[in-house]
């Protein structure tokens, strides 16, 4: 019986089904601030893993970068939007969260890797972030269901001026955010438009 009962306290503990994908959204900010307060700490240079452009040792950075920030205020100003955009298109499932990320994450890596300027170095998730709000955006386009054009319209709504970061300023990476945008729309054409649904694992 003391078996038995402890088991169920597992069972209780245990986080419902329905709130996994949240949840990795969630663990995803955690690391981007746990790295940055590693960052800051004397002697420590972590943003050096970033994207350098036209480099061997630059690719690394398509994995590393959107976790690296320029401080505080840099992390601080993608928290909110990636976790409301992230839980959005969480919403759909885990892994429908985790194939737009990596697609956004690639396609805006690659692009940035390739295009950005010689000596630079790209760092920041304001890319993913682009990635998710034209995802959003492009999947109420492709679907055209009443929910997904609902969401996109509040969505544009409420981040729409972010797109003004795709025009080139000095200091800020419009590469990531051009190519990560790019990227979000690539995510919702292969995994929304009609004859493609059928990817392995794909959910509709």
């Amino acid at each position: 019986m003391a078996d038995k009962t402890g088991q169920t306290g597992n069972e209780d503990r245990q986080i419902p089904d329905w709130l996994h994908p949240f949840v990795v959204v969630a663990v995803l900010v955690a690391v981007m601030w746990a790295v940055e307060i590693v960052d800051l700490l004397p002697g420590v240079n972590l943003d050096r893993f970033g994207i350098r452009p036209r480099t061997l040792v630059g690719l690394r950075g398509i994995v590393f970068a959107p976790f690296l920030h320029n401080g505080v205020a840099h992390v601080l100003s993608n928290t909110v939007p990636f976790l409301v955009l992230g839980w959005l298109i969480a919403a759909s499932g885990t892994q429908r969260f985790v194939q737009v990320t990596v697609l956004v994450a690639v396609v805006g890596g690659v692009g940035t890797w390739l295009t950005g300027s010689s000596g630079s170095i790209h760092i920041g998730a304001s890319g993913l972030v682009f990635g998710y709000l034209t995802y959003l955006l492009a999947r109420a386009v492709f679907e055209k269901k009443v929910l997904y054009l609902i969401g996109g319209a509040v969505v544009l709504f409420l981040y729409g001026g972010v797109l003004w970061g795709l025009v080139p300023r000095p200091g800020i990476s419009w590469q990531g955010h051009l190519f990560g945008a790019l990227g979000g729309i690539v995510a919702a054409r292969m995994l929304h438009s009609p004859g493609e649904r059928s990817l392995p694992g794909a959910e509709v």
